[in-house]
This record gives structure tokens, C-alpha cells and sequence, in this order.
């Protein structure tokens, strides 16, 4: 008798909890979730057998940083940034969202914007999909409770440098980028009130309390405003490394230190600090994990700071916020991730096409725009990087799946378990390939990344059971969701 839909034979499944290397298990998938995980499951069994030709098995990737519909629509970024993500192994896609300048370029109330947000992602994405909101306004504040009950929007966002400096550098005046109320500032106080609101919802919802947390991008507006004026006058540095300079890791390090102090006084223990970039950021974060230790930090790095530096890095495309950094910072990344300090990795996928990103001069790194995509290489390059650096197959699926999907609510995601989404992708831990953006499915034609060696590779992903990425090709109809959290399993 049939009763599994697809079973996957031969393969070494790798989960959050089991041994560091993987298990020989088969999959048994019915109705998008695991239904068996056993050896030697009989083919007869299943309606669709799959050889895993020996491969990895890993829990899909619950990408918990990226940004879709920031330079393009949201519904194009959707369909095609949702290609490259299944190429990365990446099943769910948790994106940024605010009101102001792109996005959607409107201002306003989110029980107006946010339904107009959901309704342009619909339908096009492969792979199940999330928003994180960053309220702007105090009227932002306000709604955060009905966000949360209504709309299962669980996770929020402060952008440190917002009120004080531009997106991609060289500004001041930040109201009409950010679209706010002429009589309201987006500063310091803001951000209080904003972690107040954050932590009155999770005492509203006490049921929801563990899954509702707060993310800042930790830079500081002042500092970077008077290092960009001493470069640019200096002359002396060009390109990445000018911004790195530019942005400088003492920046990153005093917002986390500031944003640690607002956190204790508003009494919000879930804080999340987004892509620490230098070793001083790291190190300001671990001292304000141990000086707070009723506040729990968690601490997220990209896979672009862990690969690139402002000296590998493949041209101008590599501008991102906040900046690549010097190799001796990446070397530091590694570090604490290996050390167990770092919670999870994400790709901060943000497409931006070469006539958006490139501005005239063209080799002026000031007059470009920050991001890049990513998620294409989030696992391939953290298995590939990770693996020859002594990192373990568990230990990437805990910071690529089940660390970040626990922390958002995710709940039925992040491993690959009997009663979870049937969210997989398997990969190829010995098979080397060079980078080129032209093999990316993203509408993005260039990549910081090009010509780098990636020691793994993602063959096949399914989400909820549906196979979308076939041999190395994209495949399949959007099936992808919006995930109202916390989810129930």
C-alpha cells in the first residue's frame, strides 16, 4: 500500500539534533510535511521515489535577513529572488519591510501598507516567505499589538543610523526618505519607545512572548557622517575599502553598546543584532550579552561578510551596509562563529540591478547603492568555507534553520523531523564550483562573489514537498506562503 507521496532513499540526513556528520535515513513525505524518517523504506511504499545518490540531506534554510522589493517590486523580487534562494537551499524567506522611500515608496499607517505588501508578494514566490516591520512612527508603535494578532507579524526592526544619515551615505535630512510626520524625529528617544512597544505587545500575548523580539542594524549616524567628510577629504583610500572606512567598526560597536543600554531600560529581552560585521561589533555584543545577562542576544552574521573582505571581494558591487570589512574582521567572524557566539547566519539578500547600483562616476563607491544578493550562496558557501574550517554539518543546520526559525516563530520549520514541513534540500559537500553571476537565477547581473571557489553545492530543494529545484535547475510552479507566526505545530 502507498502512503507516502515521496520518499527519498540514499541519502545522509543532517538535522539541528542529531550527530555531526548526518544519519542514513530515508524521507517519507505525505500532504507537505515529514511523515518518516527510517531506515530502508520500502519504494513500494510511495508514489514518487527519489535517489539521493549519496548526498546531504540538510533542513532547507531559514533565511532570516533579506529584502525584497527594495530596489525592484515586490512582486518581481518575489518570483525571481525566490529562484536564486532555492539555489541556495533557502525554503523560507524572512524579508524587511518599512514605509518611506522604496519599498513602496508610500508613507502612512501598516493597517493600510502592510495589506498592500501581502497582496504584491502573493502568489509569486517559490518558497514560504515572512515580514520583518520597522515602525517609523508613533502611530507604528501603536499598531505593533494589531500587527501581531492580526497579521502574525512577530518580528521588528530599528534602523539605528536612519535619523542622522543617508541609506547609501553622503545625507542628513531624513524626513522626506523616510516619509515620517514633520514633528516626529526618528532618533534615540524613537527608538525607546519602539523597544517599549515591542515589550508591552509580549506582555500582551504572553503566549506569544518567546517568539516576539526586536532586530536593530547597530551604526552610528554621527560617527559615520564625520568619518565619511575625513575620507572623502583624505583622499588617501578608494573603493570598499573607502567605505569601510568610512562606516567604521567603532561605529557598529558603540550602537550595539547603545542599544544594549535602551534594552534594559525598557526591560525587552529579545534583542536581535543584525549582520555584526567587525571584530569590534562582535566584541562590544559579547560584553553586553555578559554585562545584561537577563537580556537574550542573539547575534546573527551574513555569508557575504563571511566570504568577502574589502580585498577579495569582486568590484564595487561588494557596497553594502554595513560594509565589507578588512580581512583581519572576516578572520574574527569566523571566530566567534566557531566558538559557538554567533546565532545564526543569513544572506541580507537585497538584488540591485547594475543601472540602480552604479552611479557616475561609476567608480565612485559613494555614489553607488548598498546590497547585494546572496542567498544563492548561503549554503554552498557556509558548508563549502565552514566544513574547512572545521564547522559540522549540525552545527550549520542549527544556525542556517533551526536557530533562526525558533527565535521568529517558525515552528514547524528548521529541522528535518517527523510533523515538520517537508522544507529539504540536498547538497553535495564535494563538489567544488566556480561563481559566476550569470548561473544565478536572481535578476541581479553582477556578484561580490565572482570567481570564488564554493566547495559545496545544492542540487535539489523542496518546499513542503514540492520540488523546486531539480538537478540544478529551477523548477515547478510558485507554491510558496505567507507564514502568520508563531505557527502552531
Amino acid at each position: 500500500m502507498r502512503t507516502l507521496q515521496t520518499l527519498i532513499k540514499n541519502v545522509v540526513v543532517v538535522r539541528p539534533d542529531g550527530s555531526p556528520d548526518g544519519d542514513e535515513l530515508d524521507i517519507g513525505i505525505t500532504d507537505g510535511r515529514f511523515t518518516r524518517l527510517e531506515l530502508d523504506i520500502r519504494p513500494e511504499e510511495a508514489e514518487t521515489v527519489v535517489d539521493g545518490r549519496g548526498l546531504l540531506a540538510f533542513p532547507g534554510a531559514v533565511d532570516a535577513h533579506q529584502h525584497w522589493g527594495i530596489y525592484n517590486s515586490l512582486a518581481e523580487d518575489a518570483a525571481s529572488e525566490s529562484r536564486a534562494c532555492v539555489q541556495g537551499g533557502v525554503t523560507t524567506a524572512l524579508n524587511y519591510m518599512r514605509t518611506g522611500q522604496y519599498y513602496l515608496n508610500r508613507g502612512g499607517p501598516y493597517a493600510e501598507f502592510f495589506p498592500m505588501v501581502l497582496e504584491q508578494a502573493r502568489d509569486h514566490s517559490l518558497v514560504d516567505y515572512a515580514f520583518h516591520l520597522a515602525p517609523m512612527t508613533r502611530q507604528h508603535i501603536d499598531e505593533i499589538p494589531s500587527l501581531v494578532e492580526d497579521h502574525g507579524v512577530t518580528s521588528f526592526k530599528i534602523f539605528m543610523f536612519y535619523g542622522g544619515y543617508g541609506l547609501h551615505g553622503r545625507s542628513a535630512d531624513q524626513s522626506q526618505f523616510l516619509m515620517t510626520p514633520p514633528d516626529e524625529r526618528y532618533d534615540l528617544a524613537h527608538f525607546e519607545f519602539v523597544m517599549r512597544g515591542v515589550q508591552a505587545a509580549r506582555e500582551k500575548f504572553g503566549d506569544k512572548a518567546d517568539h516576539i523580539s526586536l532586530s536593530l542594524h547597530c551604526e552610528t549616524a554621527e560617527i559615520m557622517t564625520a568619518y565619511t567628510r575625513l575620507v572623502e577629504q583624505e583622499g588617501a583610500l578608494r573603493g570598499l575599502a573607502a567605505y569601510s572606512a568610512s562606516r567604521p567598526p567603532h561605529s557598529e560597536a558603540l550602537a550595539v553598546t547603545t542599544a544594549a543600554f535602551l534594552a534594559d531600560e525598557t526591560r525587552l529581552p529579545n534583542i536581535n543584532l543584525l549582520h555584526l560585521s567587525s571584530a569590534k561589533a562582535l566584541r562590544a555584543a559579547m560584553l553586553m550579552a555578559a554585562t545584561f545577562e537577563h537580556v537574550d542576544f542573539r547575534r546573527e552574521v551574513t555569508i557575504g561578510h563571511l566570504l568577502a573582505d574589502v580585498e577579495n571581494a569582486h568590484g564595487l558591487g561588494g557596497k553594502v551596509n554595513p560594509p565589507l570589512r578588512p580581512p583581519a574582521d572576516r578572520e574574527s567572524l569566523w571566530e566567534h562563529v566557531l566558538a559557538g557566539n554567533v546565532d545564526w547566519v543569513a544572506s541580507d539578500h537585497a538584488c540591485c540591478r547594475d543601472e540602480k547600483k552604479f552611479g557616475d562616476p561609476r567608480t565612485d563607491v559613494f555614489a553607488a547603492k548598498s546590497g547585494f544578493g546572496g542567498a544563492e550562496y548561503l549554503l554552498p558557501g557556509l558548508i563549502g568555507e565552514g566544513g574547512r574550517r572545521g564547522l559540522s554539518y549540525q552545527q550549520i543546520a542549527r544556525l542556517t534553520a533551526w536557530n533562526p526559525a525558533q527565535r521568529y516563530g517558525l515552528l514547524t520549520k528548521g529541522t528535518i523531523g517527523v510533523g515538520y514541513d517537508a522544507d529539504f534540500c540536498l547538497v553535495d559537500p564535494a563538489r567544488s564550483w566556480t561563481v559566476h553571476a550569470d548561473d544565478s537565477r536572481s535578476t541581479q547581473e553582477y556578484t561580490p562573489f565572482e570567481g570564488f571557489e564554493l566547495g559545496a553545492r545544492v542540487t535539489d530543494t523542496w518546499v513542503r514537498g514540492h520540488r523546486v529545484l531539480a538537478d540544478g535547475n529551477v523548477t515547478g510552479t510558485p507554491h510558496g506562503r505567507y507564514v502568520h507566526r508563531p505557527q502552531k505545530r
